[in-house]
């Protein structure tokens, strides 16, 4: 049986097909923003021709799918999710606009005005009704089910499309906003409705009310997507299971996510980090830079000592999301992201993007001047062979864009067009840098691993600047986010906020605690047919000095909660915040907030394909010679074929490698080699990597 991974992004949908022989096969189709799932079945219809089936007889031996999509994120950052209503506790119909008081994210101090933030849930959408618990989970105010009701219907004639149910400690009690769940679905029939506690049953109600109104605001948006993904998936005779990729890196149930849509945001993305281990799992590399160039946007994720961080402090845009994700963060830097010029004349490139559609200039529908565009004029990547001969891109058409900006800037086309290139290295550098500085980490250690389509042509850029040793450019650089979902398990996430001094803890409770988000977890895995005896459990504790405002994630010592297991957990603690903050202070006293708990099915690891050495030579490797457009000049540069090199071959710049899904540019003091998986292995020359070591050292002194 075949597996299929589909990650639909904002320019391309991948889809990445595990054949019955271990072969991987790569299939790119665009995406259709306005019904993604034409673009879906455009990329399965692809591989069902590659092996001369219909789509229904290809679905049919499919036993696996695995997908993700950007759908939820898109929705959230254009604003064009559902109408929201609100219903909350008396008093607190403000926390979503007050945020703690936190001002706008990305203003700058020199701004003359501020825009004040615009909640995603308007004042007027949001009702209160009288209930009470308090914090030890006692009911002290009835909830008023005549006024959820009421409240209910009302949102219902304002055209609400969704409705959120916050109450204020719902986390430790949840059986008002059960009940209200039940009033609101009688009053309420077809509206999409959340509730905080399912959504993050955690301490903080301004984190939790804001994550469950996103999960509002984009349920409809993939309930109906979900929907009609799996409705015709099962016309197209599809019998086998569907998951999508969440942002924790983990995959669940289209039914699961569809009640819990606020754990699809990143899903796509998040899978990337994944995919750099699997392509270096015996390189010896403890410190992977995974970065993913696609259409739209840039992604980053830094791994030291090769794993994959997750945070809860997330935003997206001016949103607080405080669900656990893949610790990345996402750059408006692609190859249809857009050059302009600002009010000051300076050249800009991105976050804008063509996207899908319009596209590029090349593609013929738009006038924009986009990153892949100045790659064509560069050279960078081929006119001839976009998308393996697929797409017809004019070149022409991209020279016409691009002048308007050399216009602008007194340049030449290849002049402007060689400045697009450079800013949005620049910018992509400058992030990574940012990044990796905030977390205490030294770039120059990192071996980075260039995924995405579009990364190709512009990692060894990245690296020079960064003095980044060197860069991995996987065969299935293209579709890496698609890649890394093979590598993810079946898992679910639990937490329960229960505050404990650690001199008064109380073991049984404790443990009693654990066993009922063990005893959660297992009745949901059953319902999937899954084995109980394959669970794994990772248990961690969010701590924090007592009074102390930030708070660490410890993993805890197992399952059984004893006196030894505590007494490690906050001896770890010590550590922990040592290794973070540099300091820490043993003798105050330690509070416990957060309790978590992992629980997933492990996946067999996809092994690795590894090509026979021998085969085509270099010499037979090489198509062309093409003229690329470099900082120094234009130059006669090799074109090299990426599917007739062998392991072993290697390169001196300048040279192109081409391949049907990406174009990987080798500049003059950068040298190339093919490693056993036939990835390419990019290092600056000895000589220059000494000039960029002296350079390095002076930036960083």
């Amino acid at each position: 049986m075949k597996q299929l991974t589909i990650d639909v992004g904002g320019t391309f949908t991948d889809c990445l097909c595990l054949d019955e022989a271990g072969v991987l096969h790569r299939f790119k189709a665009s995406t259709t923003p306005s019904e993604p799932t034409k673009g879906v079945f455009a990329a399965i219809g692809k591989a069902a021709a590659f092996f001369n089936q219909t789509a229904p007889a290809f679905l049919a031996q499919v036993e696996r799918i695995v997908h993700g999509t950007t759908l939820g994120t898109n929705a959230l950052i254009t604003r064009n999710g559902a109408k929201v209503g609100m219903i909350t506790t008396q008093g607190f119909r403000d926390v979503i606009e007050m945020r703690r008081g936190i001002k706008n994210l990305h203003g700058s101090i020199f701004d003359q005005f501020v825009e004040p933030y615009e909640p995603i849930v308007p004042r007027y959408l949001r009702l209160p009704v009288e209930e009470r618990i308090r914090y030890t989970g006692d009911i002290v105010t009835p909830l008023n089910e005549d006024q959820v009701r009421q409240a209910a219907l009302q949102l219902v004639k304002e055209g609400c499309d969704a409705i959120a149910i916050c109450f204020l400690s719902a986390y430790i009690n949840s059986a008002h906003e059960k009940r209200a769940k039940e009033i609101v679905s009688v009053a309420a029939p077809g509206v999409y409705i959340t509730t905080s506690h399912e959504i993050l049953p955690v301490w903080r109600e301004f984190e939790r009310f804001s994550t469950t109104v996103i999960s509002a605001y984009i349920g409809p948006i993939i309930s109906h997507y979900l929907n009609e993904l799996v409705r015709q998936l099962s016309l197209n005779q599809f019998t086998g299971s569907l998951m999508l990729m969440q942002a924790n890196a983990l995959v669940q149930t289209p039914e699961h996510c569809s009640e819990r849509a606020v754990n699809l945001l990143d899903s796509g993305p998040a899978a990337a980090p994944s995919g750099a281990l699997a392509v270096l799992p015996d390189r010896g590399q403890a410190n992977v830079l995974s970065t993913d160039m696609g259409g739209t946007s840039f992604d980053i994720c830094v791994l030291k000592n090769g794993i994959i961080p997750t945070t809860s402090e997330n935003w997206v845009g001016e949103d607080r999301v405080a669900i656990k994700m893949v610790d990345l963060i996402t750059l408006g830097a692609g190859g249809g992201s857009i050059a302009w010029i600002d009010s000051l004349g300076l050249l800009r490139v991105g976050p804008q993007s063509a996207g899908a559609d319009p596209g590029p200039a090349a593609y013929g529908k738009a006038s924009h001047a986009t990153v892949t565009d100045a790659n064509l004029v560069l050279g960078y990547v081929p006119s001839d062979y976009f998308l393996g001969g697929e797409m017809t891109v004019d070149v022409e058409r991209s020279r016409q864009a691009i002048k308007k900006i050399g216009d602008h800037l007194n340049m030449s086309v290849e002049d402007a067009a060689l400045a697009i290139w450079t800013t949005v290295n620049a910018n992509m550098s400058n992030a990574i840098h940012e990044m990796c500085t905030k977390k205490g980490h030294d770039i120059r250690s990192f071996t980075m691993v260039a995924g995405g389509g579009a990364c190709g042509a512009h990692a060894a850029g990245i690296a020079r600047r960064l003095s980044i040793p060197e860069v991995v450019v996987p065969r299935v650089a293209a579709l890496m986010s698609a890649f890394g979902m093979y590598n993810l398990d079946l898992g679910l996430e639990f937490a329960r906020s229960w505050f404990q001094d650690r001199n008064k803890v109380r073991l049984d409770d404790l443990q009693a605690l654990f066993n009922e988000m063990r005893t959660e977890a297992e009745k949901e895995f059953g319902k999937l047919g899954a084995d109980i005896s394959q669970l794994s459990y990772a248990p961690t504790v969010e701590m924090r000095y007592t009074g102390q405002f930030t708070d660490l994630e410890v993993e805890l010592p197992g399952m059984e909660i004893t006196d030894l297991t505590i007494d490690k957990l906050v001896q770890d603690f010590h550590k922990l915040h040592k290794q973070h903050f540099t300091y820490n202070l043993p003798w105050l006293g330690v509070e416990f907030l957060t309790f978590r708990l992992r629980v997933s099915v492990p996946r067999q690891s996809m092994q690795r394909l590894h090509v026979a050495e021998g085969g085509a030579s270099r010499h037979i490797a090489h198509k062309a010679v093409r003229r690329v457009l470099f900082a120094d000049g234009a130059r006669e540069t090799p074109v090299y074929d990426w599917d007739s090199l062998a392991p072993g071959d290697s390169i001196s710049g300048p040279a192109v490698v081409v391949d049907r899904t990406t174009s990987v540019l080798v500049p003059e003091d950068f040298d190339c080699s093919v490693d056993p998986s036939t990835s390419l292995v990019l290092r600056l020359s000895s000589e220059a990597s000494a000039i960029s070591r002296r350079t390095s050292k002076k930036e960083f002194a």
